[in-house]
């Protein structure tokens, strides 16, 4: 049988153009996997094939976890009990049983064969794929082979690659035979068929194809720094020169638009607007908008979001057809970007004076004259007031020395009180909710007006809910949720396990 093996690996290894090692694994798989068989219960066995003689042992093997820590018996062993077999055992280790080899005719040798020739395809796959990325392309350019459902598979010389249909340019109407070229997003090395998967959607593609259109890019000069898309119609890149001589903008267009009519080409007509980046955000929003003529901007780092005032004429396009050019605007920059006319911007401003008026007003005990002036000199909390250096409000006009010193006592006042009001509020507020990552004892106190005590009562809350109760933003109120939900899914999955041990001792 050991003579068979070894021509059996020898024959495989010519005929597929392998290496002898490739076959040699699969085969110890191979034989793993029909002594495996013998078990009820899931076992992790290794199986050794000797390359000089043929000669194979087969092993039972657990592996080594820190006391405590045992999940399933059957291929796991705690450290103290493996230490009673081997002193030196390591957690990580494993420890072995010899068991009978498999007789390669009980498992019949054409079966044995089939797993073997798998196991080969999967090598010779994961050895083109290997091939592919070696060489450092990010783009694949092929042609494809077929269609189905779930999209196309590509071919390009060994490489078959899966381009799925949600990655597609919409509109675009591809067919078996079509050459395209596609942004490699991912790479899948589990389960059979194509492990590369394409976008034609994907902003990286964007920038792929400029950088192969624009040799300034690969030299250097020129960097793309952000990419937006709404694929098939519209796009916004931001460009950045590291050299003074080169026009970022002009290079990236090139003669009579050439450069950027090979990328529109590309992707099925998608306009390409290429905006100047800038370290500055507001003047990198305002690029980001053009063509839209911007008025005015309010930056607001707290939220991460930006006011922008366009006058009547520019409102639309700044908006874009269906919030097009707003939406593509703040993805490019990462700012969340707000469009409003003049009118609504004096609005909003108004609205949040008032706001601010009624604070100073009600915490500071003071009229609206001295409010108006706390704000003209740019205050807007409470905090501000009672710790801002002193020489900074001496230089008040409007303010003396004892009108600083009482402004400053009755704000410091007003944040003790609200404090010993927020520790009463959470005096019956469970340990789980005030330690929850994401809480805050504000926000505690918030949820302790609105009945919320526990961790539980917290998960049990719809998103809508919590916003209304605390006036958090929705994506706060969404991960907190979660979060307070977790230990649900891992009681969940703790029990399924638990239930798997119960069935497989049964």
């Amino acid at each position: 049988m050991s003579r068979e093996v070894l021509l059996l690996v020898d024959a495989l290894a010519r005929e597929k153009n392998v290496a002898r090692e490739v076959v040699f694994g699969a085969l110890e798989s191979a034989l793993a996997s029909a002594t495996k068989k013998r078990f009820k219960e899931e076992v992790d066995v290794r199986v050794s094939v000797d390359r000089m003689s043929g000669e194979s042992e087969s092993f039972r093997r657990w592996q080594v976890v820190p006391d405590g820590e045992l999940e399933d018996h059957d291929v796991q062993i705690i450290l103290s009990e493996a230490q009673k077999q081997i002193p030196d055992v390591q957690v990580g280790d494993f420890i072995e049983e010899e068991l009978e080899p498999v007789d390669m005719g009980r498992i019949g040798a054409q079966a044995a064969k089939q797993v073997i020739l798998q196991k080969i395809r999967d090598a010779e796959r994961e050895q083109i794929i290997n091939d592919f990325l070696a060489r450092g392309e990010s783009v694949l350019s092929g042609t494809i082979k077929r269609m189905d459902r779930e999209g196309a598979i590509v071919e390009s010389g060994k490489v078959e690659a899966r381009l799925p249909r949600d990655q597609m340019i919409p509109k675009e109407n591809l067919r078996v035979g079509d050459r395209i070229r596609a942004y490699v997003a991912k790479i899948n090395r589990e389960g059979r068929g194509p492990q590369l998967f394409l976008s034609r959607t994907a902003p990286d593609f964007i920038r792929h194809l400029f950088a192969n259109e624009v040799p300034e890019i690969e030299q250097g000069l020129l960097e793309i720094k952000a990419a937006a898309r709404d694929p098939g119609v519209r796009a916004k890149i931001a460009v950045h020169s590291n050299d003074r001589r080169v026009d970022p903008i002009g290079t990236c267009v090139g003669v009579r638009g050439s450069r950027v009519q090979a990328v529109t080409g590309e992707l099925a007509g998608e306009r390409v607007d290429i905006v100047l980046w800038s370290e500055d955000p507001a003047q990198f929003v305002i690029g980001a908008l053009a063509p839209a003529n911007v008025s005015s901007i309010v930056v607001d780092e707290d939220k991460h979001s930006m006011d922008v005032v366009v006058d009547e004429d520019n409102l639309a396009l700044a908006i874009g057809t269906g919030g097009r050019n707003v939406r593509l605007a703040s993805e490019l920059t990462g700012w969340q970007i707000n469009i409003m006319s003049a009118e609504e911007s004096q609005a909003k401003s108004a609205g949040e004076r008032q706001s601010v008026r009624e604070l100073f007003m009600a915490k500071l005990d003071v009229d609206e004259e001295i409010a108006d002036i706390l704000i003209d000199e740019g205050f807007t909390t409470v905090e501000e007031v009672a710790y801002v250096p002193i020489n900074e409000m001496l230089e008040i006009q409007s303010f003396d020395e004892d009108t600083v010193n009482e402004l400053r006592n009755r704000a410091r006042n007003a944040l003790l009180t609200e404090a010993i009001a927020t520790e009463e509020k959470i005096g019956t507020t469970a340990e789980d909710l005030l330690t929850l990552e994401g809480m805050d004892r504000d926000l505690a106190a918030k949820l302790a007006d609105a009945g919320v005590h526990t961790r539980d009562e917290l998960a049990e809350l719809a998103v809508d809910e919590l916003v209304e109760a605390t006036a958090i933003d929705e994506e706060r109120a969404k991960d907190l949720i979660m979060k307070a939900r977790a230990h649900w899914f891992e009681a969940e999955q703790a029990d399924s396990a638990q239930s798997g041990q119960e069935r497989a001792q049964a």
